[in-house]
């Protein structure tokens, strides 16, 4: 799991240089590093996602919005397999009411449209099933 794999490497790192360990850190929580310099931390955010319980069908949701072109949105009412059937929305979501990795994933994306959406590829999966996510807003 990609996880496990970034917990590693960080346990690597704090061991011999802190300095680059805090770093990762900020990457992975879209902190104020270079690498995303445009995106500021934030406590709320307003996200949508596609959430499917199989692979494949998440997959094909993907591929509608990646290579098709569609609105994240129409795809979310055509694939979403849960209440927010609604274009994906969830509103605004703040840290510690999602998921986990859901919101780990949620809250390093970029705020976009649905008409150009900034995704999570490949999809996240929680207990749930699988979830393509994208985030309009934070503050």
């Amino acid at each position: 799991m990609a996880k496990g794999k970034q917990a590693t490497a960080q346990k690597g790192k704090a061991g011999g240089d802190k300095k680059g360990g805090d770093k990762k850190g900020a990457d992975k929580k879209g902190g104020d590093d270079k690498k995303d310099g445009k995106l500021k931390a934030a406590t709320s955010i307003k996200v949508r996602h596609i959430m499917c319980e199989k692979h494949s069908k998440v997959m094909e949701a993907l591929e509608k919005i990646k290579v098709d072109n569609m609105r994240f949105d129409k795809v979310a009412e055509q694939y979403s397999e849960d209440k927010a059937k609604a274009g994906g929305s969830l509103g605004w979501m703040t840290r510690g009411s999602m998921v986990g990795v859901f919101q780990d994933a949620a809250f390093a994306l970029q705020p976009s449209t649905c008409d150009q959406p900034v995704i999570t590829d490949p999809p996240v999966k929680t207990k749930f099933g699988y979830h393509i996510i994208m985030v309009e807003d934070r503050k």
